[in-house]
């Protein structure tokens, strides 16, 4: 049974729930879970959703619910998935410790694209879900906010170490966040009577001592500067001692962060680094695009005059060959698995093979021997056969790889080396990338 994924890496900024608060571990947990259940199917609406996953997926079900949350079930916890098949995406994943621990109920819920809460009426049906399930169970925080916004704010630390955060947790009002659930020892910290006066569209005591708090109607747009200015004065209203014109300029700092820049890279390297920000985390891909945008790829030095080439020094340059189209069958080997363009060496291939390397941290993630005994002459002959296969090119052996040449047009090209300076670090295989050199040779064959 497929679902939607919503951890994909590439896909647009979603709203996010977490939800942090209690249930009576006296009860059956079936029972507990009965208005949990019952507030998430009347107001899901379109976005509710029909998968159920425990130790396998299901179609979504009370008895679906029961069985996975029996199958994950170990001495002290046990946690279900519910996800979607169909467009919009929503990952929920309501988790419970169970005695002797603390009996603890955490929700984390993402719902994709952010861009389905622009309608308002979508919006309340969300405030008035997260309401009935703060009324039913002791709640100490919820936020529900953009899923890149938030990871900007750095939550839930907000920028304290470990041992503070973990000493501390909520104990003042860090942030304000589009919804907001406040619990009782937090509206106390505050001041019931200031948190209750907040300037918000929506400012409610629910009857277990919680306040429900809404900055706007909508969720879509928090990036927008009336939703900013919303969230400053909430913000500077809970704690008097922070500068409203200070929190206002870091939350626009934040919105332009996150505002849309269109790409302009290289063209020699533009699929390749379009793919790096399919890679890139959703709140940093913008900074991201300007960085490439203005970071050009050094121009490939691993090249000499064709009438300063070297001359063969091999005994026998059949056999030489013969060993360079080995090397890159190792290469093929390595990679035909993950990347299956791999077996056509192509320039397309080139760069499948940049990615890789780049998606897996390469340089840094294996044994530096092992780098340079192995991977740096499989890719320097793979690249070399590339460039003799689709450019014309020959090769001119050596007896030291480093100073084997392939002749393209009035140039050679020296692909070990290329090689050698690729696997030096992750950013070298985007400066020394396998593609930029192809289409440098490209240029220049004639």
């Amino acid at each position: 049974m497929k679902v939607l994924e919503v951890h994909d890496g590439k896909s647009e900024d979603d709203l996010w729930l977490s939800f942090e608060g209690a249930f009576d571990s006296k009860e059956a947990l079936e029972s507990e879970l009965e208005p949990f259940f019952h507030a998430l199917e009347e107001y899901a609406g379109e976005w509710m959703p029909d998968v159920a996953e425990g130790k396998r997926r299901r179609k979504y079900s009370r008895a679906a619910i029961w069985k996975g949350l029996e199958e994950e079930r170990d001495e002290n916890s046990t946690s279900i998935v519910l996800r979607r098949a169909k467009w919009p995406a929503s990952y929920l994943w309501p988790r419970f410790d169970l005695p002797p621990l603390p009996p603890e109920f955490r929700i984390t819920l993402e719902v994709k694209p952010l861009s389905f809460f622009v309608e308002s009426e979508r919006c309340r049906r969300f405030v008035e879900m997260v309401r009935a399930w703060a009324c039913r169970y002791p709640v100490s925080h919820a936020v529900a906010h953009s899923s890149d916004d938030v990871a900007l704010t750095g939550f839930p630390s907000f920028g304290r170490d470990k041992e503070t955060w973990y000493r501390d947790g909520f104990d003042k009002v860090y942030e304000v966040f589009w919804l907001n659930v406040f619990g009782p020892k937090l509206v106390e910290s505050v001041g019931r009577e200031r948190m209750l006066s907040t300037p918000a569209w929506r400012v409610e005591e629910l009857p277990n001592g919680c306040v429900l708090l809404v900055t706007r109607p909508t969720a879509a747009d928090f990036a927008s500067e009336e939703a900013r200015l919303a969230q400053a004065r909430a913000h500077a209203h809970l704690r008097p001692d922070l500068d409203f014109d200070t929190v206002l300029r870091t939350l626009r700092e934040r919105s332009a962060t996150l505002a849309p820049v269109a790409p302009h890279f290289h063209p020699d390297v533009a699929p390749l680094l379009l793919r790096v920000v399919d890679r890139t985390a959703s709140h940093e891909r913008q900074r991201t695009i300007a960085e490439l945008n203005a970071w050009q790829p050094p121009e490939p030095e691993e090249w000499r005059p064709a009438h300063s080439a070297l001359p063969p020094d091999v005994d026998d340059p059949a056999r030489a060959l013969e060993h360079y189209s080995g090397l890159a069958e190792h290469l093929v080997a390595l990679l035909h698995t993950q990347v299956p363009s791999v077996f056509e060496q192509t320039p397309e291939s080139l760069t499948d093979v940049d990615f890789y390397f780049w998606r897996e941290d390469f340089p840094k993630s294996r044994l530096r021997e092992n780098i340079e005994a192995h991977a740096v002459p499989a890719i320097g002959a793979y690249l070399g056969e590339v460039l003799v296969r689709h450019l014309g090119g020959r090769w001119i052996p050596r007896q030291t790889l480093e100073e084997a040449q392939v002749l393209v047009g009035n140039r050679v090209w020296l692909p070990f080396v290329r090689a050698r300076h690729y696997m030096r670090s992750c950013q070298a295989l985007l400066d020394f990338s396998l593609t930029r050199l192809y289409r440098a040779a490209e240029r220049h064959r004639g």
